[in-house]
């Protein structure tokens, strides 16, 4: 379809550019409404098909259709897929601060002649005087904001310049406009036509839910504990794309390096990352060159991927309206999409405290928004239906079709009616909206500075709850949300209050049941730095792993530890390897040593999980680098270099027996060292070839006990120094 051919009818337009026959939902009354010259303000979830009820309406209406965006990387994402459509690329452009003058004037030109129909721009290139006045000699036809959950202070991604986007599209030409978001809270609504003067605009609001996409918490625990949680859930999707997110830069890198070390194509995308680099990286991702991206939230804000499969949150995300918006990425084509956040409560302590130094209003809107994350997280009601009320949609549990985890996995329950009532009676005791904290404090009988301040602990129902705890009553009070029995006030950071038909519920109860919230552990940064999971073996099994290793011993004359050391052999004994693979990432294993002993013990490993019907763990081993395997490379160049073991360790910063001991792991692991040049200087070659007996005829390994067995000729740094170059000879 040429421009000059363009037909009047919306669907014959839609068949003509995009090849589609039908229109999604609200489409094409949303379009009808553009394309009558009038206000519109869109909310549909993310894969609905918003940009559509801009982009066909704007090729449709004579001039250009101004598209404010947020994200480069969002403006080229749709350019690119318009032209893919037109016969010409001047058909879109966008203009931010990533063009050259050149490029500038080129965008210019074509708008100039009338080519282009939609022009993406960011907010701080439109409110530049040139860009003002170069639009001013524009015929435009309308514009369309499109996030515009970013101009509301209570939304998830709030940016100042969006505040101003009225005045300044006044100041071009006051012509129709079309706000849309995929996430708006009944107050986030509110705000947005507020303020874009849009009081009096057509409102579509499309369901919130999501019914393809399955929602899961997870406790986040330990450092190594996540990390192979991550690695297990991706390796049960293998091949398939999935998105990462978390909150720092640093553990953006982290992470995508632990994935790329552990077999999963995994790059990383942030804001620190030059521009060459984030677009490198979004592109592979979306040609299927990698399959994981791991990213701080600016990452996927209008990026076209249908067949995400998976969006992992590694940190609690700062809002429902974030969250929704980033899990919304999965699944758009349709199908299967697993959305899972990992919850740790000293993450929300975290974000709090990054707040303190912000104004009191900003700082009281996102403990609020914490406030919601936290109760999503933690509630052991249907996910879905906490999710859709947050965004002011009525929803039943039944609906779900165990679509989340609580619903798939339900807790026993047990009857709250008597419990509901009397949190509903305790709030609208106090005659005042009230906090939730100071309600519960209430209910329990606590006399917190805020219910002495205020005279409560006198109250009728002060202490009426106090046989059952505070994680009880706020699952109970959550309860009386869900089912709008409590109103939220926002304007005053989420007070509460008793509405009508709590006053009813508290004459004519309905029979209620509730499972336990969630209590997740509460992992703090230093714990979670250091933690390490405790494996339980299965004795039965390390008792015939060890019988295996000294047959095998005895098959190839070697003492069995050389073989595998008791922790490699525990391992083996929780993790059940039965490849070579899965073998090579035992602890204290690695590639060499897998290979050459390896064979009989993942065969008998392979028959003793089927002769005892074992379920595998999906646990793995997590490979990690950093300073240590920096450290690691230095040593062994240095070795290389035949340097002395004493200045190796003063370069590294380490004692000489730590060196040692790092050395130990690296034999142990499976790397080969040449130490003679060490040896040479302190052993005699006649009495080195006499230790070597010595160690190949020993069962334990015990260095003090071959220091009395010589009698004391040795010492025990020369001992430990020739039985490194013997394990590195014999085992490697």
């Amino acid at each position: 379809m040429t421009l000059a051919q363009r037909p009047l009818n919306a669907k014959q337009a839609l068949k003509d550019f995009f090849g589609f026959d039908g229109f999604k939902g609200n489409q094409e009354v949303i379009i009808e409404s553009v394309l009558n010259h009038e206000d519109c303000f869109v909310i549909m979830p993310t894969g609905a098909g918003k940009s559509l009820c801009y982009q066909l309406p704007a090729l449709m209406m004579p001039g250009t259709a101004i598209i404010i965006s947020p994200l480069i990387a969002l403006m080229k994402n749709q350019v690119d897929s318009i032209r893919g459509f037109g016969e010409n690329d001047n058909i879109a452009h966008f203009l931010n601060s990533s063009l050259s003058k050149s490029e500038i004037t080129r965008v210019k030109d074509d708008m100039g002649a009338g080519n282009t129909k939609l022009l993406y721009v960011a907010p701080e290139t439109l409110k530049k005087e040139e860009t003002i006045e170069f639009l001013k000699s524009i015929e435009i036809s309308f514009v369309a904001i499109d996030e515009a959950h970013c101009i509301s202070e209570w939304g998830h991604d709030f940016r100042p310049e969006y505040r101003r986007i009225k005045q300044m599209i006044k100041d071009i030409n006051d012509v129709p406009m079309i706000a849309l978001t995929a996430t708006a809270t009944p107050k986030v609504q509110s705000d947005i036509q507020k303020n874009l003067g849009m009081s009096d605009a057509k409102v579509f609001k499309s369901s919130f839910n999501r019914t393809n996409l399955y929602y899961e918490v997870k406790p986040k625990g330990s450092k190594e504990r996540v990390f192979k949680d991550i690695i297990s859930i991706i390796k049960a999707r293998s091949g398939k794309s999935g998105i990462i997110y978390c909150l720092s830069r640093k553990r953006v890198e982290e992470l995508a390096e632990m994935l790329t070390l552990n077999g999963v194509k995994a790059l990383p995308y942030h804001a620190g990352l030059d521009a060459k680099t984030r677009v490198h990286n979004q592109d592979a991702f979306l040609m299927e060159e990698c399959h994981v991206i791991v990213a701080t939230i600016a990452f996927g804000m209008g990026i076209d991927k249908p067949d995400v499969r998976f969006v992992i949150h590694f940190d609690v995300p700062k809002s429902l309206e974030g969250y929704y918006q980033e899990t919304g990425r999965a699944g758009r084509d349709g199908f299967e999409g697993d959305c899972i956040l990992f919850y740790n409560p000293s993450d929300i302590e975290k974000l709090e405290k990054f707040m303190k130094d912000k104004p009191v209003a900003e700082r009281e809107i996102g403990t609020l928004l914490l406030d919601e994350t936290s109760a999503f997280s933690e509630s052991s009601q249907c996910r879905r239906r906490t999710l859709l009320n947050y965004f002011g949609e009525s929803f039943e549990d039944e609906s779900c079709n165990k679509m989340c985890d609580n619903c798939r996995h339900p807790k026993p329950k047990s009857d709250v009616t008597e419990d509901v009532v009397n949190a509903l009676k305790s709030l609208d005791s106090l005659k005042s909206e009230t906090e939730i904290s100071h309600l519960v404090n209430y209910i329990i009988g606590k006399k917190s500075d805020s219910v002495k301040d205020h005279g409560h602990d006198a109250f009728p129902f002060f202490g009426i709850g106090k046989d059952k705890d505070k994680l009880f009553w706020k699952g109970v009070i959550r309860l009386c949300l869900l089912n709008n029995y409590i109103n939220k006030n926002i304007e005053k950071y989420g007070l509460l209050s008793v509405n009508e038909e709590g006053q009813k519920a508290i004459k004519n109860p309905k029979h209620f049941e509730m499972a336990l919230d969630t209590e997740y552990e509460f992992v703090s940064d230093d714990d979670f730095e250091n933690a390490v999971l405790e494996s339980i073996a299965d004795e039965e099994l390390m008792r015939d792993l060890k019988d295996l290793r000294k047959k095998v011993a005895k098959q190839v004359g070697l003492p069995p530890y050389v073989i595998f050391q008791d922790p490699s052999l525990d391992d083996m004994a929780t993790r059940y390897p039965i490849t070579m693979d899965e073998l090579e990432k035992t602890h204290g294993v690695g590639k060499n040593k897998a290979q050459k002993y390896g064979q009989a013990f993942i065969e008998y490993i392979a028959e003793y999980v089927q002769r005892n019907n074992i379920d595998r763990p999906s646990d793995v081993v997590v490979k990690t680098s950093g300073e240590k395997s920096k450290k690691k490379i230095a040593i062994i160049l240095n070795i290389d270099k035949k340097m002395a073991l004493e200045d190796i360790a003063r370069s590294n910063g380490m004692p000489y027996q730590e060196l040692m001991e790092e050395l130990e792991q690296m034999v142990t692991m499976g790397t080969s060292l040449d130490l003679h040049y060490c040896i040479a200087e302190i052993i005699e070659e006649e009495y080195q070839e006499e230790i070597f007996e010595y160690f190949k005829s020993q069962e334990e390994d015990d260095l003090n006990k071959a220091v009395v067995d010589f009698d004391n000729d040795f010492t025990y740094e020369e001992l430990q120094l020739m039985r490194l170059q013997f394990i590195s000879n014999m085992a490697n």
